[in-house]
Formats: C-alpha cells, sequence, structure tokens
C-alpha cells in the first residue's frame, strides 16, 4: 500500500464525523491485540496548552535517553505530525504499512455494525506503531475533552496532566467551566498522580475532587517557584524551583506551560517513576519547539504565526503582542471556524491593529471573510475580507514593509497550516 492510498483511507472516515465514547475504541483495539496495554503514558487534556506541554515533556524524555512515542492533534502541515518516536514524524512507509495491516479490521468491523471515526482510528494507529516500536514512554494528548475521549482507554497512566481549561467545544463539552473541566479531569485514574496549569478556580475545584475521588496525588504548576530572567518574541529565560531553563516559546503562556511539564516531571523523578536530570529538562526544553504557538517566521519585518482559536488563546495572545509588539503597526491576517466563539475571540482585539485582512479557512466549517469582517469591523477602522489567504498574506507583508510594522496570521489551526509553509517559502527566498 502506498502512502497516499493510506491517507486516502484515513480521510475516507472523516463522513462519520465525531462520536464521543469509547466502546467502539475498545472493540477495535482489542481485535488489534490491545497495542495500547503494551505502553507506559503521560496523559494530557485541557483547553490550551496541551501541544506545547506535549512538546516539552517529549523534547525531555528523548533528551533522557527514552524511546518517547508521541501522538497530537490537529497536524499544521503534514499528517505525519500527529505519530512521531523521537520527536521525529514516522516514515511514509510505517503509516503505509500500519494501514495495510489494520484496515481490513476495521472493514470487519463496519460489516458488524461498528462504525470506527477517523480519530478513532488515527489513535489506534498511533497505539498500533508505538507499541510495534516498543517506545518506552508515549506522552499522549486526547483529541477533544477527556472522559470519552478515544484516548482514555488507557489502563492508569504515569500521571496525567490538565493544561489551562476554558469555554471551547461548548457543544459537546458542556456550557459551563465546571463541565467542560470535569470531561477533561475524566483522564485522571487510580494508581497515577494529577497535574494541573493555573486554573480558573471552578476548574481547579472539579479536578481537586476528581484527583480526590481517584485517590491520587495533585501537583499544581503554581507549586512551582519561579522566577522569570528574559523575555522575548524568540522564547523566555526563567528558573523553576532553581534551575534555570530555557524555552523557544514565546509569551507569558508558554511560562505556564513549562511550569506544568516541569511539575510532572519533577514529580516523575522524584519518585523514581522515570529517571530525569536536570540537564535532561535543560536540553529538553530548549529543544522544543510548536509550531504555529506565537511561532516567529519572519524578523525585518516581524511575522508571526498563531494558532489561537478560542477566548482563552485570543486572551494569551494579545498579551504577548501587546508587550512584544508595543508601538508597532500590526497588519493582522485572521480566519476562523464557524463554529468557535468568533464574537469573543475577536472582541479581545479592540483598538489592537492598524488593519485587519479576514480570510475563508481551508475547512467546511469555515466563517466566510465577509461575515468575519463585518463582525470585526467595530473593533477596527479597516477591515478588508479576501477569497485567498495568500493574497491576503501578501497584502499585510506589504503594508508592514510599508510602514516598519508587523504581520500576524491569527484565528485557526488550519489557517496556520494552510500559509505556513508559503510564509516559510517567502522568508527563504528574500
Amino acid at each position: 500500500m502506498t502512502y497516499e492510498s493510506a491517507l486516502e483511507k484515513i480521510h475516507s472516515l472523516l463522513t462519520f464525523g465525531s462520536r464521543p465514547g469509547l466502546d467502539r475504541m475498545r472493540t477495535l483495539l482489542e481485535r488489534l491485540g490491545n497495542p495500547q496495554d503494551k505502553l507506559k503514558y503521560i496523559h494530557v487534556a485541557g483547553t490550551n496548552g496541551k501541544g506545547s506541554v506535549c512538546a516539552l515533556l517529549s523534547s525531555s524524555l528523548v533528551a533522557a535517553g527514552y524511546k518517547t512515542g508521541l501522538f497530537i492533534s490537529p497536524y499544521i502541515t503534514d499528517f505525519r505530525e500527529r505519530i512521531q518516536i523521537n520527536n521525529q514524524m514516522i516514515s511514509k512507509e510505517a503509516l503505509a504499512s500500519a494501514v495495510e495491516e489494520t484496515y481490513p479490521t476495521l472493514m470487519k468491523l463496519r460489516n458488524e455494525g461498528v462504525i470506527i471515526t477517523e480519530f478513532e482510528y488515527v489513535n489506534a494507529l498511533e497505539f498500533y506503531i508505538h507499541a510495534k516500536e516498543e517506545c518506552d514512554v508515549v506522552v499522549l494528548e486526547t483529541g477533544m475533552g477527556g472522559l470519552l475521549d478515544c484516548t482514555n482507554v488507557i489502563k492508569a497512566p504515569l500521571c496525567s496532566v490538565i493544561t489551562t481549561i476554558g469555554l471551547d467545544h461548548t457543544a459537546v463539552l458542556g456550557n459551563t467551566i465546571e463541565e467542560i473541566a470535569a470531561q477533561k479531569s475524566g483522564i485522571i485514574k487510580p494508581d497515577s498522580a494529577a497535574v494541573a496549569s493555573a486554573q480558573d478556580s471552578r476548574a481547579m475545584a472539579v479536578i481537586s475532587n476528581a484527583a480526590s475521588q481517584a485517590g491520587v496525588p495533585l501537583i499544581k504548576s503554581e507549586s512551582v517557584e519561579t522566577k522569570v530572567l528574559s523575555k522575548t518574541l524568540g522564547g523566555s529565560v526563567f528558573e523553576l524551583n532553581g534551575t534555570e531553563l530555557e524555552i523557544r516559546l514565546a509569551g507569558d503562556h508558554q511560562i505556564e506551560n513549562a511550569k506544568t511539564a516541569f511539575a510532572a516531571l519533577d514529580y516523575l523523578r522524584i519518585n523514581g517513576i522515570l529517571e530525569l536530570e536536570d540537564r535532561d529538562i535543560k536540553n529538553g526544553f530548549l529543544s522544543a519547539t510548536n509550531p504555529a504557538r506565537l511561532e516567529l517566521l519572519g524578523d525585518n519585518p516581524t511575522v508571526l504565526l498563531d494558532g489561537a482559536h478560542n477566548p482563552n488563546g485570543a486572551e494569551a495572545l494579545k498579551k504577548a503582542v501587546e508587550e512584544f509588539l508595543s508601538g508597532k503597526k500590526i497588519y493582522c491576517v485572521m480566519g476562523m471556524l464557524a463554529d468557535k466563539d468568533v464574537d469573543s475571540a475577536i472582541s479581545l482585539f479592540d483598538g489592537l491593529f492598524e488593519e485587519v485582512f479576514t480570510v475563508p479557512v481551508s475547512n467546511p466549517r469555515t466563517l466566510g471573510s465577509k461575515e468575519l469582517a463585518k463582525k470585526f469591523k467595530p473593533y477596527c477602522d479597516s477591515v478588508n475580507p479576501f477569497d485567498n489567504a495568500e493574497k491576503a498574506f501578501d497584502a499585510a507583508l506589504d503594508r508592514a514593509v510599508k510602514n516598519c510594522g508587523a504581520v500576524l496570521v491569527c484565528g485557526s489551526l488550519y489557517l496556520a497550516g494552510e500559509l505556513r509553509p508559503y510564509i516559510i517559502q517567502l522568508t527563504m527566498n528574500n
């Protein structure tokens, strides 16, 4: 089977949408020999920060010499970003081979009336591949929620990590912080431990209760002593519990993510669950990358790419822009999905941009560029809808060059994935 035909088979399952619940996943994995039971995990859920925390954890484990699996979603430019080993995408041949070996099982189940969704199958492929490769540890990011997310078929992980919780996917997860926190903290299991980022007090109360019910310790990122030494668009330098560390991820929210990852790693080494030295965490943090999270893609002019798509993410982005681009004229290229809390997110950008170029996102759920422009007009004097994201970026870049300004692309990880290769190609040629 070719890589292209394997992708075709995977994406054909998109028609079955998203269906929370674990029964289908358990049935599929049982037919595949329960590969998930052969692995150890750090399980990560939350609304914002999951990807960055996973990157920091994975890089630190790799630095410590562990063969480390990584499962994340969504991908930015290459599907194989979702399944990695030692921070490298699996080969096209490995994915094609795994699909060839497992897809017939999927078809048999379909004939029996058990319909597997795309995310379930991709997650099953991850378990299958990481088990086959005999990974020592897998950093496992949930897709949506936690309690009913198909990643939650695993037994007790080494620890469960809950990053910042906010309002997102409300149609599935609930309309309140408490309801969403209950779903996210559903990954906390007995015979493990829980680690939590700084939270809204309502979310923290739910997480604390879940940890208590499971009878496991709760380690809070706020317990990590923190001293910030420097912050730039290139990243931050700080001390955590007296250890000086550097990350190439910009913004205060990334320092919080680093504290969360550090709290998890510190717990695991102190309790003898994993062998980690300060230098492993130091090297891991320094090498960790997470594309499209306040990613600096150009210096002259400054070009930033960010996938924030909910109010919490927009708030973090706004703080970073105000801190690092103060006094600069900012030309924003924005596209968003219609099922996000668009109004709340864009209201946070009131008066922040010199000009906004709205674009459609390459996704069936996109909000039209004209409708997004209409929503943005109260918050910016100059808003221009474009039908093409690359042309919108060209216009924003032209304005930034002429006015010594900066370009920000934001609103959706799908938009980030669409524009990132184009921007990199442009900056390479200049």
